[in-house]
């Protein structure tokens, strides 16, 4: 209770203190860039949206942003985003699910993007991401159709299937509790019918970037449909979306690892080099960090602003 209260304060003053994001100007989209947002979204989390939206946006031209609703957006913030991201689409998570897959836990997000990637180069854009500098990478992955993912440690890189599951399965027999679902999924990689030609990456579902035509829903359907058979109810459980988007990016053509600190989560982030930030929830609004740097991005949106009337 006590973790809920310190918690709901922090939140608050991360929102008075990027209240200037409501001023700066509207996302100017531009059809023809080839790119979508997509974010999944939830009530509390739209001012964070917002600034997530608006910092990538003056750094990349963006031709369309979908939003995913969990349910819990009110027509207020309907009304909101409309008049933040002018163009925004906004799609049902009734529409994006499958009996193959689970239902919640942001599988609807990753079944969304495999119909939009028919059409767009889609990046999956959390709302907790802030965009500090220049991205020449990301715009490289768009112009080059080539999907990417940020990573989780310096110098990472793709890996086969493989080797992830012989890994996981010795540190498996090393845990003496019920482990992460993510390490559980990883040890039982093995049950998959194409084990042996897949490829892996312990990236981060957060900022993840899809090819047009990269994967289908089919894919996302055969594999969930193969993890689920091996680990049961387990499947269903929070995290397991993550090791499915996992899998689809690092099993597109020419994948790309984002180069690590320089776009990192903020536990790991070494400024000025990050220029990039995933403001997880383990440190998101615990030492003001992420407001700090929300109003400086919020600065350069206004000045933007005046020396473009």
């Amino acid at each position: 209770m006590f973790y809920r209260l310190k918690d709901k304060f922090r939140r608050f003053r991360f929102m008075m203190e990027t209240r200037g994001i409501l001023s700066a100007p509207a996302l100017a989209t531009q059809p023809d860039s080839g790119l979508a947002l997509l974010t999944q979204l939830q009530h509390k989390d739209v001012r964070l949206a917002l600034i997530a939206f608006k910092s990538f946006g003056i750094k990349l031209p963006v031709g369309a942003v979908y939003i995913l609703s969990d349910g819990s957006l009110t027509p207020d913030d309907f009304e909101l985003l409309r008049q933040h991201i002018p163009s925004v689409t906004f799609l049902k998570l009734e529409d994006h699910q499958s009996r193959h897959c689970p239902k919640g836990g942001c599988w609807e997000r990753l079944l969304s993007i495999a119909c939009l990637v028919k059409d767009h180069y889609v990046i999956q854009l959390d709302s907790d991401t802030l965009t500090l500098g220049d991205i020449p990478e990301i715009a490289e992955c768009v112009g080059a159709n080539r999907s990417f993912v940020i990573g989780t440690w310096d110098n990472q890189e793709l890996e086969t299937m493989a080797s992830r599951q012989s890994e996981a399965a010795a540190l498996m027999e090393k845990s003496v509790k019920t482990p992460h679902i993510q390490l559980a999924a990883e040890a039982s990689f093995n049950k998959l019918k194409r084990f042996k030609e897949l490829q892996y990456v312990r990236g981060c579902a957060g900022f993840s970037g899809f090819a047009k035509g990269s994967f289908n829903r089919e894919f996302v359907e055969e594999i969930s449909g193969q993890m689920s058979d091996a680990l049961g109810d387990r499947w269903r459980e929070w995290g397991s979306e993550q090791v499915m988007s996992n899998i689809v990016v690092a099993n597109t053509p020419n994948c790309r690892v984002l180069p690590h600190p320089k776009y990192s989560d903020c536990r790991k982030m070494r400024l000025p080099e990050t220029v990039f930030v995933h403001f997880i929830g383990s440190c998101r609004f615990n030492n003001g960090i992420y407001a700090r740097l929300g109003k400086n991005v919020i600065a350069q949106l206004s000045a933007n602003k005046m020396s473009n009337p």
